[in-house]
Protein backbone atom coordinates (compact mmCIF):
# COMPACT_ATOMS: atom_id res chain seq x y z
CA UNK A 1 0.00 0.00 0.00
CA UNK A 2 1.47 3.42 -0.82
CA UNK A 3 1.67 6.56 1.89
CA UNK A 4 0.40 8.54 -0.94
CA UNK A 5 -2.55 7.80 0.21
CA UNK A 6 -2.58 9.33 3.30
CA UNK A 7 -0.51 12.94 2.69
CA UNK A 8 -1.96 13.61 -1.32
CA UNK A 9 -4.54 16.07 -1.69
CA UNK A 10 -7.53 15.76 -4.52
CA UNK A 11 -6.74 18.60 -7.61
CA UNK A 12 -9.81 20.79 -8.20
CA UNK A 13 -10.49 22.43 -11.12
CA UNK A 14 -10.18 25.59 -9.34
CA UNK A 15 -6.50 25.39 -9.33
CA UNK A 16 -5.91 24.20 -5.48
CA UNK A 17 -5.71 20.56 -3.65
CA UNK A 18 -7.86 19.58 -1.05
CA UNK A 19 -5.99 18.36 2.12
CA UNK A 20 -8.89 17.61 4.35
CA UNK A 21 -8.22 14.57 5.90
CA UNK A 22 -4.17 14.25 5.55
CA UNK A 23 -1.06 14.81 6.83
CA UNK A 24 0.97 17.58 5.86
CA UNK A 25 4.59 15.89 5.49
CA UNK A 26 7.09 18.51 5.59
CA UNK A 27 10.63 17.94 4.70
CA UNK A 28 13.73 19.81 5.34
CA UNK A 29 17.72 20.13 5.29
CA UNK A 30 20.09 20.93 8.24
CA UNK A 31 22.26 23.32 6.22
CA UNK A 32 19.17 25.15 4.76
CA UNK A 33 17.83 25.60 8.08
CA UNK A 34 21.48 26.81 8.86
CA UNK A 35 21.73 29.14 5.98
CA UNK A 36 18.18 30.74 5.69
CA UNK A 37 16.89 29.81 9.36
CA UNK A 38 13.31 28.62 10.48
CA UNK A 39 11.59 31.15 9.01
CA UNK A 40 12.94 30.76 5.31
CA UNK A 41 11.23 29.61 2.24
CA UNK A 42 13.03 26.22 3.24
CA UNK A 43 9.96 23.70 3.46
CA UNK A 44 8.55 21.08 1.10
CA UNK A 45 5.55 19.71 1.27
CA UNK A 46 4.97 16.27 0.05
CA UNK A 47 3.62 16.54 -3.75
CA UNK A 48 4.57 20.28 -4.28
CA UNK A 49 7.76 21.11 -6.50
CA UNK A 50 9.04 23.51 -4.71
CA UNK A 51 10.29 25.34 -1.50
CA UNK A 52 7.70 27.12 1.06
CA UNK A 53 7.56 28.97 4.43
CA UNK A 54 6.70 26.34 7.08
CA UNK A 55 3.06 27.79 6.89
CA UNK A 56 2.59 28.02 3.70
CA UNK A 57 3.90 24.45 3.64
CA UNK A 58 1.33 23.11 6.15
CA UNK A 59 -1.34 25.25 5.25
CA UNK A 60 -3.11 25.53 1.70
CA UNK A 61 -2.74 29.31 0.18
CA UNK A 62 -4.64 27.97 -2.95
CA UNK A 63 -7.32 26.99 -1.45
CA UNK A 64 -7.46 30.39 0.98
CA UNK A 65 -6.97 32.30 -1.87
CA UNK A 66 -9.93 29.97 -3.96
CA UNK A 67 -12.23 30.62 -0.67
CA UNK A 68 -11.10 33.96 -0.40
CA UNK A 69 -12.50 34.72 -4.16
CA UNK A 70 -15.74 32.17 -3.54
CA UNK A 71 -16.53 34.95 -0.51
CA UNK A 72 -15.43 38.17 -2.64
CA UNK A 73 -18.14 36.43 -5.35
CA UNK A 74 -20.96 35.81 -2.43
CA UNK A 75 -20.80 39.07 -1.06
CA UNK A 76 -20.87 40.78 -4.65
CA UNK A 77 -24.33 38.58 -5.21
CA UNK A 78 -25.45 39.34 -2.05
CA UNK A 79 -24.81 43.30 -2.25
CA UNK A 80 -26.54 43.19 -5.82
CA UNK A 81 -29.65 40.75 -4.42
CA UNK A 82 -30.23 43.43 -1.65
CA UNK A 83 -29.99 46.38 -3.79
CA UNK A 84 -32.51 45.03 -6.25
CA UNK A 85 -34.25 44.26 -2.77
CA UNK A 86 -34.37 47.86 -2.27
CA UNK A 87 -35.30 49.55 -5.72
CA UNK A 88 -38.48 46.45 -5.85
CA UNK A 89 -39.19 48.11 -2.25
CA UNK A 90 -38.76 51.55 -3.68
CA UNK A 91 -40.91 51.09 -6.87
CA UNK A 92 -43.98 49.08 -4.94
CA UNK A 93 -43.96 52.01 -2.44
CA UNK A 94 -44.44 54.49 -5.17
CA UNK A 95 -46.97 52.61 -6.91
CA UNK A 96 -48.57 52.83 -3.40
CA UNK A 97 -48.26 56.42 -3.08
CA UNK A 98 -49.09 56.96 -6.90
CA UNK A 99 -52.64 54.83 -6.13
CA UNK A 100 -53.12 56.75 -3.18
CA UNK A 101 -56.53 58.46 -3.36
CA UNK A 102 -57.40 62.25 -3.35
CA UNK A 103 -59.71 64.18 -1.82
CA UNK A 104 -62.05 65.51 -4.19
CA UNK A 105 -62.96 68.94 -2.13
CA UNK A 106 -59.48 70.09 -1.42
CA UNK A 107 -57.01 67.52 -3.57
CA UNK A 108 -55.21 66.55 -0.72
CA UNK A 109 -54.01 62.74 -0.30
CA UNK A 110 -55.52 60.83 2.02
CA UNK A 111 -53.39 60.26 5.22
CA UNK A 112 -52.84 56.16 6.13
CA UNK A 113 -55.69 56.49 8.22
CA UNK A 114 -58.10 57.89 6.24
CA UNK A 115 -57.45 55.50 3.58
CA UNK A 116 -57.94 52.56 5.81
CA UNK A 117 -61.54 54.27 6.98
CA UNK A 118 -62.52 54.40 3.31
CA UNK A 119 -61.75 50.77 2.68
CA UNK A 120 -64.53 48.05 1.09
CA UNK A 121 -65.84 46.27 4.79
CA UNK A 122 -67.14 43.17 3.53
CA UNK A 123 -68.96 42.68 0.45
CA UNK A 124 -67.84 45.48 -1.17
CA UNK A 125 -69.94 48.25 1.32
CA UNK A 126 -67.51 51.31 2.81
CA UNK A 127 -66.89 51.91 6.05
CA UNK A 128 -67.41 55.92 5.72
CA UNK A 129 -70.42 57.82 4.72
CA UNK A 130 -68.04 60.52 2.60
CA UNK A 131 -64.90 58.16 1.00
CA UNK A 132 -64.14 60.81 -1.31
CA UNK A 133 -63.73 63.20 1.03
CA UNK A 134 -60.15 64.10 3.70
CA UNK A 135 -61.37 64.32 7.32
CA UNK A 136 -61.22 68.33 7.21
CA UNK A 137 -63.60 68.09 4.54
CA UNK A 138 -65.53 65.87 5.61
CA UNK A 139 -65.94 67.38 8.93
CA UNK A 140 -67.20 70.40 6.95
CA UNK A 141 -69.70 68.26 4.74
CA UNK A 142 -71.03 66.76 8.39
CA UNK A 143 -71.59 69.89 9.94
CA UNK A 144 -72.99 71.27 6.75
CA UNK A 145 -75.58 69.03 6.36
CA UNK A 146 -76.29 69.08 10.12
CA UNK A 147 -77.27 72.90 9.05
CA UNK A 148 -79.44 71.51 6.24
CA UNK A 149 -81.40 69.53 8.33
CA UNK A 150 -81.76 72.10 11.36
CA UNK A 151 -82.94 74.70 8.94
CA UNK A 152 -85.39 71.91 7.14
CA UNK A 153 -87.01 71.08 10.53
CA UNK A 154 -87.20 74.55 11.50
CA UNK A 155 -89.23 74.93 8.42
CA UNK A 156 -91.34 72.37 9.10
CA UNK A 157 -92.20 73.63 12.14
CA UNK A 158 -93.00 77.00 10.89
CA UNK A 159 -95.26 75.45 8.52
CA UNK A 160 -96.85 73.83 11.01
CA UNK A 161 -97.26 76.27 12.82
CA UNK A 162 -99.50 78.39 10.23
CA UNK A 163 -102.76 77.53 9.77
CA UNK A 164 -103.94 75.71 6.48
CA UNK A 165 -106.57 78.37 4.79
CA UNK A 166 -109.10 76.78 3.28
CA UNK A 167 -109.46 77.88 0.05
CA UNK A 168 -112.70 77.18 -1.62
CA UNK A 169 -112.90 74.09 -3.52
CA UNK A 170 -115.28 72.90 -6.33
CA UNK A 171 -118.19 73.31 -3.85
CA UNK A 172 -117.41 76.66 -3.16
CA UNK A 173 -118.28 77.56 -6.41
CA UNK A 174 -121.69 76.49 -6.12
CA UNK A 175 -122.59 78.29 -3.21
CA UNK A 176 -124.32 81.68 -3.35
Amino acid sequence: MSARLYWQGTAYESGFHMYDGKLPIVVTGMKQLQEHGPAGAIFRRFGRPYNQTLLEAIGNPRREAHDTRQQTEHAARDREHKEQLRRAAEQQKAEREASRPVCTGCGTRFTDERWKDIEPAGWDVPRDTHPRLCDDCKQQAVAAERQAEQAEREYQEQDQAVPEQKTGGWFSRLRP
